[in-house]
């Protein structure tokens, strides 16, 4: 929960450098989140206002989640060493998803580099 949390207080901070379990973890949290929001809309089928109630949080988490997401990814591609424009790869269908997912399970790159110092060694 920290490392999702810590995610929120760089809301929009670009710059820097983002560990892996910082990236991972922000994920994941979002990924039972967006679990949560299908099962309540799909059990909330027959009660149609609870569907529509359901329905607005669910968009309303997901833009509220953007800006973060791209900060922490762009903070991620810097920790291994690369610029943040290798998110555009996800518009190369198929092959750029699966580009990025591996650009994203690759380690930190070691020492300090132009992005900033390597926080991996301070990780518990």
């Amino acid at each position: 929960m920290h490392y999702y949390l810590l995610v929120f207080k760089k809301y929009a901070e670009f710059s820097g450098r983002a560990t892996r379990k910082e990236y991972w973890y922000f994920v994941l949290f979002n990924f039972i989140i967006s679990l949560i929001f299908n099962m309540l809309i799909f059990r909330s089928e027959s009660a149609p206002d609870l569907n529509m109630i359901v329905s607005i949080i669910s968009m309303i988490y997901s833009l509220a989640v953007i800006i973060p997401s791209l900060a922490v990814f762009v903070r991620r591609m810097h920790d291994t060493g690369r610029r943040g424009w290798w998110f555009f790869l996800i518009f190369i269908p198929i092959i750029g998803a699966i580009w990025l997912l591996t650009l994203t399970i690759f380690d930190s790159q070691p020492g300090e580099n132009k992005y900033g110092p390597n926080h991996k060694s301070e990780e518990v």
